[in-house]
């Protein structure tokens, strides 16, 4: 692959943000019935008796289709009963089907007022519910403060969401002093009870060392546990540990194999399913493109790119792209592979960048355009790409087809030399010191202070 892109290793910190938080804690699907060996005939006729713990388990069946034709709204009309009566648990269970809809219209008022008297009730789910609600102000007026009291309550009392809800605010510092030690508290409660995300969780914090002692093994353990009950970005992750040997032996074959797993499309359920599986699909496309594991195959990788690169990950649609330019795996097409790297460089990709700047510059695939291949040049400049650095100086330097600028062309190579190696580092020292002879004194302190003050934009 021409530039090879990678994944940037890990993603920039960010505050987690309430929405954020609940669609990874995402509300439960109402329960499925709890006594499902019943005879259906007795459970209808408690139910009719007025029994609520009967009537929501009628329910539960009516919306599962569980020994009865499915049926939403006779789902909906026994919930109701059994809640109207003060029972939590169908209570909590209609705030969730107010709050996902489908069955029934999505009302999230009707969703907060269910969940709460469920919560007054101390029902863990109504309050995990409610929490929910307050954070991101669905039903409710937002309160971060309310809402991280609710998840605590419920946490308390075993909710999985709830404890790993918490996890996260305290390992993000959100509404609660960040206290990694405490996440990998809460974690571990979940984790436990076999939540594979907080599984995952716990295995990022024995990894880094974040509140608990760096342990790779331990981490590896949770991550297959994680990935075992088909969490894609757990799958990914294990394949990762498996590949560099990280607390589990070096193991192509391992690797390849939980790679492959979570590359099944099956997995597309969701958009973080959806995101995790790319990831899987592009490391894929490495494993063949560099032959670990497996005969090397180009062909096999571009198969692989553009399962990834559809599902519009960056690094997949450059990187296919690239073997677009190369004719690796593919035939050498230019049209293709503008096709595929502009979306890339699009999201701030910034190998893509620089190989769209370079392709405007010299007219492949499009027409030839200084001032298209100085504007994409600069982009991937200002995120510290060197060769992008070194492309962009040459060209201010030259003044083909955009304003020569010296200063700024003597700043951009002056950035790019210490950098770069073999050829390219000596263009650049070469390209940097024509370029100074040409500058007056104070031109050359000019650039040679904006080279000292010049810091990176980060786009991805």
């Amino acid at each position: 692959m021409a530039e090879p892109s990678g994944e940037g290793g890990k993603a920039p910190a960010f505050r987690l943000t309430w929405v954020a938080l609940v669609a990874a804690a995402a509300c439960a699907a109402p329960p499925a019935p709890r006594d499902t060996g019943a005879d259906l005939r007795s459970l209808e006729g408690r139910a009719e008796q007025g029994v609520a713990e009967a009537q929501a388990d009628l329910g539960a069946r009516y919306l599962t289709g569980d020994g009865v034709p499915r049926d939403a709204e006779e789902a909906l009309r026994w919930y109701r009963s059994a809640a109207q009566q003060g029972y939590a648990p169908a209570q909590a269970t209609l705030g969730d089907l107010y709050l996902n809809g489908g069955a029934i219209p999505q009302d999230d008022g009707e969703a907060a007022r269910w969940y709460r008297l469920a919560a007054e009730q101390g029902h863990a789910g109504g309050q995990y519910g409610l929490g929910y609600l307050y954070g991101v102000g669905r039903g409710v007026d937002r309160d971060d403060a309310e809402a991280a009291r609710l998840m605590r309550l419920a946490a308390g009392q075993g909710e999985v969401r709830a404890q790993y809800a918490m996890a996260l605010l305290y390992e993000n510092g959100q509404d609660v002093p960040q206290d990694h030690a405490e996440a990998a508290r809460w974690y571990r409660r979940a984790a436990e009870q076999g939540h594979a995300r907080s599984q995952a969780g716990l295995a990022a914090l024995y990894l880094d060392g974040r509140g608990v002692d760096r342990d790779a093994a331990e981490a590896a353990r949770w991550l297959g546990e994680a990935a075992s009950r088909g969490y894609v970005t757990a799958q990914v992750d294990l394949a990762f540990l498996y590949g560099v040997g990280q607390g589990v032996p070096q193991d192509d074959a391992e690797a390849l194999r939980w790679l492959r797993r979570a590359s099944d499309p099956a997995h597309a359920r969701s958009e973080a399913n959806i995101a995790a599986m790319a990831r899987a699909q592009y490391r894929l496309a490495l494993v063949y493109a560099n032959g670990r594991g497996v005969a090397a195959s180009d062909a096999e990788a571009v198969r692989w790119l553009h399962l990834a690169a559809d599902r519009g990950l960056a690094d997949a649609q450059a990187d296919l792209g690239f073997m677009y330019l190369q004719g690796r795996g593919v035939p050498a097409d230019d049209a293709a592979a503008i096709r595929w790297i502009r979306p890339a460089a699009a999201q701030g990709h910034a190998p893509a960048q620089r190989h769209l700047g370079l392709m405007h510059r010299d007219g492949r695939g499009v027409s030839p355009d200084a001032a298209e291949a100085a504007r994409w040049l600069r982009l991937a400049a200002d995120q510290g790409n060197a060769r992008a650095q070194l492309d962009l100086g040459v060209l201010l330097a030259a003044g083909t087809g955009v304003p020569a600028d010296a200063v700024t062309a003597h700043q951009w190579l002056a950035l790019a030399a210490p950098r770069l190696a073999g050829d390219d580092h000596d263009r650049a020292v070469e390209a940097r010191d024509a370029v100074a002879a040409r500058l007056t004194a104070a031109q050359r302190a000019e650039a040679e202070r904006r080279a000292r003050d010049w810091r990176p934009v980060t786009e991805r």
